[in-house]
Parts: C-alpha cells; structure tokens; sequence
C-alpha cells in the first residue's frame, strides 16, 4: 500500500498561520448555510410558546413566538391557580424571547396542545430567575408528557449553576399515537416541600419526519454495542437528546437547521485529542443515502480527522469525551462524508471505532458505506451505559483509530458529525439526577499569575487544533 508523501504532512509549526488562513477564508468566502434557502423539511406541527407572554413576538434569530392568549392550545391550571410573571433583571446576553416571561405555580398545571399523529420534538426552556415570592433555589418540579416523566425533582438553577450557564433547554422526542386528542404537557412541583413550585418559560412542539430517530417496522435495527442482540428504537419509547454536534464545525442555529429548528453545537469542549480539522465549502453533496433533511450541509462539509503524520496517528486515538447519565441505553448516531478529493475508493481510509471502550467497527470505511466522495451517511448504534456504583454520571467514549497499511492507503480516520439521544426505560422515564450543587465560593487570595499562565498554554497545547480548507 501507498503511505502519504511527506509534501502532504501537516506540523503544528504552522498551526498559527493555518488558524489565520482558515479565519480569512471563512470572511471573505462563507459557507452558504441552511437559514439562506427555503427549510428542507415543513413540519405539520409547529407550536413556539413564549409561555407568560399575551402577544406574538420575534426572538433574536428572528423566530415568532406565540403568547398563550388567543392561541391555538389551552392551560389549565389546578385550582385555577397560576402566575406570569417577568424575569427580575434579565441578562443582556438571555435573548427576552422567550426568556423575559415565564409560568409559574405552586400548583399543578398543564399545557393540552391539538397535533396530528406522528413523531414529534418537544423543546422545554427555562431561564431560573428569582421574582416576588419565588426563589430560584426552590423551583423543583417534573414534567411529564404524551404518558412519559421527561424530568423529575428537576432543578433548573443547579442545572445552570453546575453548567456556569443563565439558561437550560431539554429537547424530547415523542410518538404521538393515532385517535389522541391532545398531546398534555404536565407540570407538578414536589410535593415534599410546601415552597416548591414549578415554571416553564418557552415551549416548542415540532413534527419530524416519520422514523428520523425511530427505527421503522421494516428495519431489522441496528447494532447494540457490547450484546449479542439488535438494538431498535421502538415508538413506545421517548428520547431526550444528550449531545448534538457539528464536529470539527461551527454553532449552527436552529433556524440554519433542515426545518425542524436542531441546535448544533461545537465539539470543542468534548475532543480531547489532538485533531485536524478540515472544511470543503465547494463540495457538491449528493444525498442518495438518505433524505437531505437529516443534518444540516454543513455538518457534512466540516470534519475531523488525524491529519497525515502517520507515525502519530498510529500512537493515538482521535477521542471524544461526553459525560452521561448511568443507568440509561443510549442511541448514538455518527456521521460521516469524505470530501478530501484524495479519499474516493473503498480502503483509502479505513479506520477502527470504539464506542463505551469496545469495539464497534474493525473496518470502518466511509466510502464503502456511502457509495462514494461527497455522499453523506450515517451509523446508529445502541448503547448501555449501566449504573456504577452510585455515580450518577459515567464518561461516554467514542474513540477512532487508523487501520495499519495492509488495510489502509492513508492511516487517518475521520467524523462529520454526532448525536446521542437517551432512551427512555421500561416505566417511561427519562430522568436523571441533578448536579451536585457548585461549591462555596471562597475568598479572594493573591494569584500566582505565572502558575495560571502555563496552565492555559498547556491546555491550549493538550487540545491543539490544526485547521485546514479544501475548495
């Protein structure tokens, strides 16, 4: 087999000037996005509540949210009790749509909202302000819908206390059955505690296309990691996404999303790795895999790989690092498009992947599973992450290797994309602890500046990034 020339080899000498170059290609030649075109999916039912709010107003991304009066769903509040109220001192940086008004009960109450059937997206948002008679600390409640708990005892400030964030959205998806009137979105704060009172400050009920998560009847399912037997996403169960990211890609907003309003993150925080990244702004993607809708283009012009050192690569995995709930099996979707104008034939690039510490894939080829260059594609796999010995969270590893030269002409590996969605277990939860709360901030002491100074330049270092552009 043919190694990689040398002329070919990337070094981290030149790191700086590739940052630079890639900065200035991307202002003066952007990557088209999706929030320019006409969306590529037009869902039956979209439902944005600026929950609190009495009219129709435009968020930041220029999405209109609806206020709960003359709407097309209802509230119905037990003893007819409930409160709007506004945030005390909202954040500059906390778009006011839907975050500036929010519901608010020491009671239960329920949203009905009238759908067709089908799968759906149920997005919940919340914004932990303290306001007259309501401490932000005492704001505990679940959140049960379609028949499934989505949250329990849930905390939204020890959520965005722990994250270092102002605001905390879920995302859920949900089958709603044929012949059921509405689909009931249920509040309750916990009972234990006479205080505890539970809010929500923007909902969101979007259809999506039928089996985009679910497995369809006719499909026999697809590999369960570590067991001897299929994993299938069966319409009974409910999904909470976890993780959803655009890999070696920037934020992509929901309105740059194929029509269903997906956030993309970045991957930053979770490759741990040493990875090059690549961007092909002039690939013509060609969906013959699957449906145009499933991810945004530029999930698939963007990438990771190990770059062409082979002798590095071959020390090392390409890594991914996403801390999870214990105790849930989980659906993990990777994607993957070659657009490198040197990878067309089946072992050009051939690598291995493990998943939870095990192997997945002895003989992963992109090109061999989509056909060909620039044709998008994805992987499912499920995932069981067991309980371990009463920790609440486990570290989900998704780890890529190069195959050795008798299997491979370039010994690299390279991911477009991630999703992993947990699924719900057999009593139709899906919840999960909430953080430990963060600790006491302490007093001020004198810092020691050039201790702090290594440490951000070596972090800067251990997660090194090389940056490189085709087209």
């Amino acid at each position: 087999m043919r190694n990689i020339t040398s002329n070919r080899r990337l070094s981290l000498n030149v790191l700086p000037f590739l940052i630079h170059l890639y900065l200035l290609f991307l202002h003066f030649f952007p990557i088209p996005i999706t929030g320019d075109f006409p969306p590529l999916y037009n869902p039956t039912d979209i439902y944005t509540v600026n929950c609190g709010a009495s009219g129709n107003l435009k968020a930041r991304d220029s999405r209109i949210w609806t206020g709960e009066t003359n709407s097309g769903f209802s509230l119905i509040a037990q003893n007819e009790v409930s409160v709007i109220s506004k945030a005390a001192k909202p954040s500059p940086s906390v778009d006011p749509v839907p975050f500036a008004t929010a519901r608010l009960s020491r009671f239960q109450f329920t949203y009905k909202f009238p759908v067709t059937a089908g799968q759906k997206f149920i997005r919940l948002h919340f914004y932990p302000s303290s306001v007259a008679g309501f401490d932000r600390s005492k704001a505990f409640f679940s959140v049960m819908a379609g028949g499934y708990t989505l949250l329990d005892n849930f905390s939204a400030s020890l959520t965005t206390d722990a994250r270092g964030d102002e605001t905390v959205s879920r995302e859920f998806c949900v089958n709603f059955k044929q012949g059921e009137k509405t689909l009931d979105i249920t509040f309750t704060p916990m009972a234990s505690d006479p205080d505890a009172y539970a809010f929500i400050n923007g909902i969101e009920i979007v259809s999506m296309p039928d089996y985009l998560y679910y497995t369809p009847p006719q499909n026999g399912g697809f590999q369960f990691i570590g067991q001897n037997n299929i994993f299938r996403v069966e319409t009974e169960y409910a999904l909470e996404m976890v993780y959803r990211l655009n890999v070696g890609g920037r934020f992509i907003s929901p309105m740059e999303d194929t029509g269903m309003f997906r956030t993309w993150d970045e991957d930053d925080d979770y490759c741990v790795k040493l990875a090059f990244v690549l961007a092909n702004s002039s690939i013509d993607l060609k969906f013959t895999q699957q449906p145009e809708y499933t991810a945004p283009p530029d999930v698939y012009r963007t990438a990771r790989t190990m770059g062409n050192n082979k002798t590095e690569n071959m020390g090392y995995n390409l890594t991914w690092v996403l801390p999870v709930d214990s105790g849930f099996n989980y659906l993990l979707r990777l994607h993957f498009c070659e657009f490198q104008p040197e990878i067309r034939e089946q072992h050009d690039r051939e690598f291995t992947i493990f998943i939870a510490n095990q192997t997945a894939e002895n003989h992963a080829d992109v090109i061999s599973w989509s056909s060909g260059n620039g044709v998008p594609t994805y992987r499912d796999y499920g995932v069981m992450m067991e309980s371990d010995q009463g920790r609440k969270k486990r570290q989900f590893y998704i780890q890529l290797h190069p195959n050795p030269d008798w299997r491979t002409r370039y010994n690299d590996a390279i991911l477009n994309g991630i999703e992993l969605f947990k699924v719900s277990k057999f009593d139709n939860s899906l919840t999960g602890p909430n953080p430990e709360p963060p600790p006491p901030i302490q007093s001020a002491s004198p810092k020691n500046y050039d201790t702090e100074l290594v440490a951000i330049v070596g972090s800067m270092v251990a997660c090194g990034v090389a940056v490189w552009t085709l087209g």
